[in-house]
């Protein structure tokens, strides 16, 4: 038995309800991806300034934290990985809000954001070659501590180095998007400079005429 009418145009519109409910989804993906990558300074800046410091306090008790504050010492003392993920992240984001379009793309923004990352690694490499040379202290003590000191300075170092590649895509993003607009302006000015020589031909055939 063949399908009707009716049955054949019921699965079209349904085929249709479906592909436009696919396509919408896509649409709206899209558009949320866009916008992940758009705001990715912002986004990655908050996290760098609140994942070190929720690592610290879910490894360390408030009285530790209180004697890293008052008995800082380099080798042993966490506290200052938060706080440089803190400073670093406050920095970068001041400056990407205080950038226009020609300073992501070249300028300030990239050049301050690598200063902040590299300083920061380094400070960071430098206090891990402490920290790791002697053998774990803490509440927990033991594999647990030492994993949770490993993980601290593992965000903090994958959280600068994200900063350096979300800045120089911002950068490159920026850079494209400038040329683009240079070649626009450069088509319209073109087109300026040609259309007046355009009307005075016409006004010439007119007046011959």
């Amino acid at each position: 038995m063949g399908f009707s009418k009716e049955e054949i145009s019921k699965t079209r519109k349904l085929w249709s309800s479906l592909w436009r409910g696919i396509k919408t989804i896509f649409v709206l993906f899209t558009m949320f991806f866009s916008f992940l990558l758009v705001s990715a300074p912002i986004f990655l800046a908050v996290a760098d300034a609140l994942l070190p410091s929720a690592l610290l306090h879910r490894f360390s008790s408030p009285a530790t934290l209180s004697s890293h504050l008052t008995n800082y010492d380099f080798r042993h003392s966490l506290i200052d990985i938060p706080l440089i993920s803190i400073i670093r992240s406050a920095v970068i984001l001041c400056v990407y809000g205080l950038c226009d379009g020609p300073k992501l793309s070249r300028g300030p923004y990239l050049t301050i954001t690598m200063i902040c990352s590299i300083s920061s690694l380094i400070y960071v490499s430098l206090k891990a070659a402490f920290v790791f040379g002697e053998p774990a202290i803490g509440d927990g003590g033991g594999n647990y501590f030492r994993a949770a000191e490993v993980a601290l300075f593992l965000c903090s170092s994958v959280l600068a180095i994200g900063h350096i590649v979300v800045a120089y895509r911002t950068s490159c993003r920026e850079r494209k998007k400038l040329l683009v607009f240079k070649i626009d302006i450069e088509a319209v000015s073109a087109c300026k400079n040609v259309y007046p020589r355009y009307q005075k031909i016409l006004l010439q055939q007119e007046r011959l005429k």
